[in-house]
């Protein structure tokens, strides 16, 4: 690694090919949109969002879902929206079906 650099691989896609795809390629301008992809070690895609150029990506969500789905894979439970590590979480179940907003509460999140 460089002196600064990502401690992760990234890809070039020189004329689309991953691009294609997974749907991010952009033919006309003959680049890749911005395209993020979660996929776990069984190669399935956990999480993927897509923008357009001019907005840039929220990295600190990113880490924040990568660690909510390694604690699901861990654990069993589920986490809500905005779940940080160490908040509540839930325990999926017929049970809590339709009745999520009476066990958490957005607030708890964060």
């Amino acid at each position: 690694m460089v002196e600064g650099g990502v401690p992760f691989p990234l890809l070039s896609d020189a004329g689309g090919r991953v691009g294609s795809i997974y749907g991010v390629y952009d033919e006309t301008a003959g680049v890749d949109i911005r395209g993020r992809f979660l996929i776990d070690p069984d190669f399935n895609i956990r999480a993927m969002e897509v923008l357009t150029p001019e907005v840039g990506r929220n990295v600190a969500e990113l880490i924040r879902q990568v660690k909510a789905f390694q604690h699901v894979v861990a654990t069993g439970e589920v986490t809500p929206s905005g779940w940080q590590p160490g908040k509540p979480t839930l325990t999926p179940g017929p049970e809590l079906a339709g009745k999520v907003w009476k066990v958490w509460k957005p607030d708890q999140a964060f």
